[in-house]
């Protein structure tokens, strides 16, 4: 589903991604772990598009996507996206967040976009806060509202940056709940997160990042009991 090879990104004289090479395949769950500053979160916005790549490929579903050769906006609609924080329409309820993407973007009837849309809510556990507006949810619901919104564009590859993170400890679990149900159902996921007991018990490939740089890769069984590597190891024993 995804393939890079060779990536590189810098920021001014700051180089960010050094020679990232990383494959996802159909219904892989891949976290993404490593210390604030790793590279973690920027290789996540270029497999989105939102930053652009120095230099590298980005292959999508079989497909080298170069911003000189494809329609970037189409490609992010078959890659979804949820962010740390919400940035939900405060002055849209709920439903209507949700319905916003198919209906503007891809020109899907409003009818249709409700009908999935509450069906979407449903599946985050919010059927019964369709009508509420976001100020009134606790940060936990804002997130799976935002999961909903993502989904709502029926993206083959969901792409989370930290999800977790701007919530209170007591919000987290129903988060991570909604995420591994997702991952159940088969759902191709790149996670960037400093739940390790999640990345434990949902992925399939854990990648350790360091100075921006793929350290180390391997399930997690195997990554958390036995890592190879040294700055690895260090890693693990400062977080868990």
């Amino acid at each position: 589903m995804i393939k890079v090879e060779k990536l590189n990104k810098s920021f001014g004289d700051l180089h960010v991604l050094k020679d990232i090479d990383i494959s996802v395949r159909e219904s892989d769950v891949v976290c993404l772990i490593g210390a604030s500053g790793s590279g973690k979160s920027t290789l996540l916005r270029c497999l989105n598009f939102l930053e652009l790549k120095d230099n590298g490929k980005v292959v999508i579903e079989g497909d080298e996507v170069n911003q000189d050769t494809h329609d970037l906006n189409k490609i992010r609609q078959k890659v979804g996206m949820v962010f740390q924080h919400f940035y939900l329409f405060p002055h849209k309820t709920v439903l209507e967040n949700v319905m916003e993407a198919p209906v503007y973007v891809k020109g899907i009837s409003k009818a249709e976009a409700r009908k999935d849309a509450k069906e979407l809510l449903k599946k985050v556990g919010l059927g019964d806060k369709e009508n509420v507006y976001p100020s009134k949810l606790s940060g936990g619901q804002k997130q799976r509202v935002a999961i909903a919104r993502a989904l709502a564009m029926k993206p083959d590859i969901m792409l989370f940056d930290e999800p977790t993170s701007a919530l209170d400890p007591e919000l987290v679990g129903e988060v991570l709940a909604t995420m591994k149900e997702l991952a159940l159902e088969g759902m191709t996921m790149v996670v960037v997160t400093h739940e390790m007991g999640f990345a434990r018990e949902v992925a399939d490939w854990v990648v350790y990042m360091h100075d921006g740089r793929i350290v180390e890769v391997g399930p997690p069984q195997e990554l958390f009991h036995s890592p190879k590597e040294q700055r690895t190891k260090e890693f693990l024993d400062s977080v868990l």
